[in-house]
């Protein structure tokens, strides 16, 4: 839905947080539950959807009698699509998802076809009026970290995500839809902080050599290409990954904005903030949220504010010596309900998500802002004992409410 604070965003929640990997189990979950969402959180206004579209279901909405019957379904319920998932290409819940969620990856040219396919889609159901004149098609932020050895490595990347911005630029061309690519980044990926993620823009989406093959491709000059780059390809401002790397919710959107990166969408989400003296009885606490299907990455700040990373919680907790009476500060990656600040003996990072919207208040950070709390699945039953619909709408009234709306 279209909202009336500063720059007037467009909120909405991620439907990965629905199991579902054929179109039809994806459609189904739009009736059951995007459609009840939207009457109790918009009334008779429109709302968007945050779309996931797994590989397979891309490949099979993309079928022109699907995409128009589709298109019909939208109107009828009035609900429009403003941005899309591309970040999980394959099942997504009920197995073991872990690192493989990341793959195919940028190296890949499955990568490639899948998101060009995400993006022709929504360039034919965006509606294209004032309401919503442009997209945003999430996605990985380039590989799983281990995977990226040298500069030529973060290249390949590149020029994939390039190829992609090209595709995109055409599409603007023939249809008149704006697509924006953007890039997620997440702990343990190539790039997961700001500065990281500002350096691979600066040394290789836009490097020189970059845009001269940008635009040799596209028919730009260099100016136009740069210009064009800039516009087709920004970052997924995920604010459960920033906080988790212990950045400033204020100062990380303000060096995009310096460095000319335009953050296409906000996921608006929040992790896990516990703090472990050797407390065993916390330790436990903690260990069950250490399921078997996610990454749940973790950054730990010590006494003296120096970090350290650990890939997944059992390897963090592993490293927890309950006869070391050392207080440690862990910041997890696990998504949990934006509106839950204390989860039994740990917080979670909602502080900086405040903090975030305060400043999407006063200097709008972006144009999407999208609800993503995917776990929902997985989370430990007593934090999880509502039904999932009335636990969106209470997310999205947070949201609402932060922002000094007056809905739902």
């Amino acid at each position: 839905m279209k909202l009336s604070s500063a720059g007037a965003p467009h909120l909405t929640y991620c439907t990965n947080i629905h199991a579902g990997e054929t179109w039809a189990e994806i459609k189904r979950n739009l009736e059951q539950h995007v459609v009840s969402v939207k009457e109790r959180i918009a009334g008779n206004a429109p709302f968007g959807v945050g779309l996931r579209l797994s590989g397979q279901a891309a490949r099979e909405l993309a079928q022109p009698r699907e995409l128009e019957t589709f298109r019909d379904w939208l109107r009828t319920h009035g609900l429009y699509v403003f941005t899309i998932n591309g970040f999980p290409y394959g099942q997504f819940h009920g197995t073991r998802v872990k690192e493989s969620v990341y793959l195919p990856d940028w190296f890949d040219e499955e990568r490639v076809r899948y998101t060009e396919q995400l993006g022709a889609i929504l360039a034919a159901l965006l509606p294209g009026d004032a309401e919503a004149p442009h997209g945003s098609v999430s996605t990985v932020p380039g590989a799983f970290r281990p995977r990226v050895s040298s500069a030529a490595d973060a290249d390949r990347l590149a020029s994939h995500m390039l190829r992609v911005a090209a595709s995109f630029h055409a599409l603007r061309e023939s249809s008149g839809k704006l697509v924006r690519l953007a890039l997620e980044p997440e702990p343990f990926c190539h790039f997961e902080t700001t500065d990281e993620t500002i350096r691979f823009f600066e040394e290789h989406l836009l490097s020189k050599a970059a845009v001269a093959r940008f635009g040799d491709a596209a028919g730009l000059d260099a100016s136009a290409a740069e210009a064009c780059i800039r516009r087709h390809v920004g970052v997924c401002f995920d604010a459960c990954h920033m906080a988790v790397e212990f950045e400033d919710p204020r100062e990380g959107p303000r060096l995009f904005k310096g460095a000319g990166i335009g953050i296409y969408k906000i996921q608006l989400s929040a992790g896990l903030d516990a703090t472990l003296t050797g407390d065993d009885d916390v330790k436990r606490a903690l260990a069950r949220f250490a399921d078997d299907t996610y990454l749940h990455q973790v950054v730990e700040r010590d006494e003296r504010g120096a970090l350290a990373r650990y890939l997944d919680l059992p390897e963090a907790l592993a490293k927890v010596d309950a006869s070391i009476a050392k207080q440690r500060q862990f910041r997890v990656h696990f998504h949990v309900p934006i509106f839950q600040e204390t989860l039994g003996p740990f917080r979670n990072t909602q502080p900086y998500l405040r903090e975030l919207l305060a400043l999407q208040r006063e200097e709008p950070v972006s144009e999407h802002l999208e609800v993503e709390t995917y776990t929902w699945d997985v989370l430990p039953p007593e934090y999880r004992s509502e039904d999932v619909v009335d636990a969106i709408v209470r997310e999205l009234q947070w949201v609402t409410s932060v922002l000094g709306e007056r809905r739902g």
